[in-house]
């Protein structure tokens, strides 16, 4: 495919129509007055809808249009956007523009862009009336990454009895592998992006990172109502509403779609516009990265040999790990980190097939985790206060202690920190705010 477009210099980025049959939605896009863009994701046996669904999946048909758009919006960041069905609801505008800057500020302060004048949905559009209760099936949509957390909500639904179900977007080996070893039911749906996308990044498009979580999320949704599901529980714990940084005034977050704020605005979204019974959240919400870690030690024993968190094993294109491990992304750096102060040393260097902690080139990537001399890793770990508590535990054990970068967080960084803020145990305990529903509240008991 050969384009003419300069997505730089494009002025409008057009949401045109988005369009479903036989188990294939098709999301149009276009910048100004070029060829469409369609992405295809396809739902397999796909069942007939019923006529009483139909109003609410149009309507997340409609959000997952405007959500998915994300991924090529940011190859061109034109300064208007244009929606062919009409400007938008205040609710819906309010969550895509939240959307669209918030988890758009990482790639923006990579390219060194301001958004903040250029992201406005048209709004001003009709209020759709209050959605009604669907009497959804009582069964649970469990989004499976390959990696411990959502592994862990696997096995605490497990425990309850909860009727679950595993499903993943796209088509990676490892992640199949991990939904096979839940026993659960499952379900696989495919995400097809245009072609045209790539094709732009031979014209000089920007790139970057994008919220493929609210992608997911939207997908996920538009699921619920076409086989029947009451709930959407996503694995993403109180640690991923921490910022990385600060730019320009804007709290920057990688991981922004993973966090409350994402999920409340989303969740209140679905009540509003899909189903009054639809319900989306986190079961891991009222715990840090450490408690998730130390329930996957307990829980997630048949997962040992299957699971990974390292995303290099998830890239669309570039080289992936010969292993599950790649053993030098912050991912790797965090979990191995994390998991050591409650799986035996012996049992974790089988998992990593070496040891991360006592190879001193591994230096900066922990230094990054606990922000010493360096900001938090943009990638999906635990908070850096969390990393040093884990370090400093690790410290207090004969069998890591001689361990180089153990060794050298006691002689070098550890004097440099107030020893009150070292504990472990308070990351332990749940806290906060979440939105488990009363029916999957004793889950978190089998988590914490």
């Amino acid at each position: 495919m050969t384009t003419t477009i300069q997505p730089r210099q494009t002025r409008v980025f057009r949401f045109l129509q988005a369009r479903y049959a036989d188990g294939v939605a098709e999301l149009g896009y276009a910048f100004d007055d070029g060829a469409p863009m369609i992405e295809r994701v396809r739902f397999p046996a796909a069942p007939p809808l019923p006529l009483a669904r139909r109003a609410a999946f149009d309507a997340a048909l409609k959000l997952l249009h405007l959500i998915a758009g994300v991924s090529y919006y940011k190859a061109g960041v034109p300064p208007l956007i244009e929606v062919a069905d009409g400007p938008l609801d205040d609710a819906t505008a309010d969550l895509l523009d939240a959307l669209y800057l918030q988890g758009l500020a990482e790639f923006a302060y990579r390219n060194g862009l301001d958004l903040r004048e250029r992201i406005r949905f048209p709004r001003g559009g009709r209020t759709a009336p209050p959605a009604t209760t669907l009497d959804l099936p009582e069964r649970t949509l469990v989004p499976l990454g390959g990696g411990k957390d959502s592994l862990v909500v696997v096995e605490a639904l497990k425990a309850i009895g909860e009727d679950a179900w595993a499903t993943w977007v796209g088509n990676a080996p490892l992640i199949a592998a991990c939904a096979e070893r839940t026993g659960l039911p499952r379900l696989n749906i495919e995400r097809e992006l245009a072609p045209e996308l790539f094709a732009l990044n031979q014209c000089g498009a920007w790139n970057g990172h994008v919220p493929v979580t609210a992608v997911n999320s939207a997908i996920l949704a538009l699921a619920a109502i076409l086989y029947g599901f009451d709930t959407v529980a996503f694995a993403n714990e109180r640690s991923a509403s921490a910022a990385t940084l600060e730019y320009a005034g804007q709290a920057v977050n990688h991981q922004w779609s993973k966090g409350y704020a994402f999920e409340s605005m989303f969740a209140d979204w679905l009540h509003g516009h899909v189903a009054a019974d639809l319900d989306y959240g986190s079961l891991l919400r009222p715990y840090a990265e450490l408690a998730v870690t130390r329930a996957f030690a307990r829980l997630g024993t048949n997962y040992f040999d299957v699971f990974s968190s390292c995303n290099r094993n998830f890239r669309i294109l570039g080289p992936r790990p010969v292993d599950r491990w790649c053993g030098q992304c912050p991912k790797c750096h965090f979990v191995f980190l994390a998991l050591a102060p409650f799986l035996s040393k012996p049992r974790l260097l089988a998992i990593f097939g070496r040891n991360l902690l006592d190879d001193e080139s591994q230096a900066a990537g922990f230094d990054a985790l606990m922000e010493y001399r360096e900001h938090k890793p943009f990638e999906c770990v635990g908070e850096a206060a969390e990393a040093r508590a884990a370090m400093h535990a690790l410290s207090q054990r004969p069998e890591w202690r001689e361990d180089a970068l153990v060794a050298r967080f006691v002689r070098e960084i550890a004097p440099q920190l107030d020893p009150l803020t070292l504990a472990l145990e308070p990351w332990l305990l749940p806290a906060g705010e979440h939105r488990v529903p009363a029916r999957l509240v004793p889950a978190l008991k089998v988590i914490g």
